[in-house]
């Protein structure tokens, strides 16, 4: 734990969730000027994206069979072929329209939705430093929800999954030691039984599956989606 990733300082527990609480979190910057770019539906549907098709793929965005970039499209596309974990409903979104298809089937074509994220209320170099929660934070009514994560490709990619198990939705203001504020969203798995043994989570936390829960912050280029009540 001494040599832990600082990436890692995103992962609390519900105990936490409180006004006054000080803890480290590391919140990436992201350059949205450098980051990968969101292809319309029909530009990423005319590009094979399975794992069968990595050699190609390598060949078509010119990285060296052994290099960094290549690892990381090869990890993507595993990701996405891995089957669903009990509950789990997953989808691998290479396009906004893809995306906001998955949504509306999940939620249902007639529901209205809104999307959440953590936003850096002052910019900041600073990756990792202590933050505290300025006022308690609230929870997000969410009877369901679709989280959406970043992944590493040439264009933007987002792993997005909804779990059928006790999950809550908080978002709340955080005040860093430099300054800066944060409106954060977080997310608490209350059910982590059918999670892998080996999630970074558990040696962050020191728990093991099924033992407590487990919450985690969202990275500013990660999107949360949750329905709005019927009026």
């Amino acid at each position: 734990m001494d040599h832990m990733d600082p990436a890692l300082n995103v992962f609390f527990t519900p105990k936490d969730l409180k006004r006054g609480k000080k803890m480290p979190i590391y919140f990436s910057k992201n350059n949205s000027s450098t980051s990968p770019r969101l292809l319309a539906r029909e530009e990423a549907d005319s590009i094979p994206s399975s794992i069968s098709n990595l050699p190609y793929l390598l060949q078509l965005f010119s990285f060296p069979q052994d290099s960094t970039q290549a690892k990381a499209v090869e990890y993507t596309l595993t990701q996405r072929d891995l089957q669903p974990i009990k509950g789990e409903a997953k989808f691998c979104a290479t396009s906004l329209e893809s995306m906001l298809d998955f949504v509306a089937a999940l939620f249902g074509q007639n529901t209205r939705f809104k999307v959440l994220t953590t936003i850096q209320l002052k910019n900041s170099t600073t990756l990792l430093q202590n933050y505290t929660f300025s006022e308690a934070p609230k929870e997000i009514w969410a009877p369901k929800m679709i989280a959406c994560h970043t992944m590493p490709y040439p264009y933007a990619v987002f792993y997005c999954h909804s779990q059928e198990s006790e999950n809550r939705l908080y978002q709340g203001l955080l005040a860093g030691e430099n300054g800066e504020k944060v409106e954060a969203a977080a997310v608490c798995h209350f059910d982590t039984s059918q999670w892998d043994p080996d999630h970074v989570a558990f040696s962050v936390l020191g728990t093991q599956p099924g033992s407590s829960p487990v919450c985690h912050f969202f990275p500013s280029d990660n999107l949360v989606w949750v329905p709005l009540p019927a009026q």
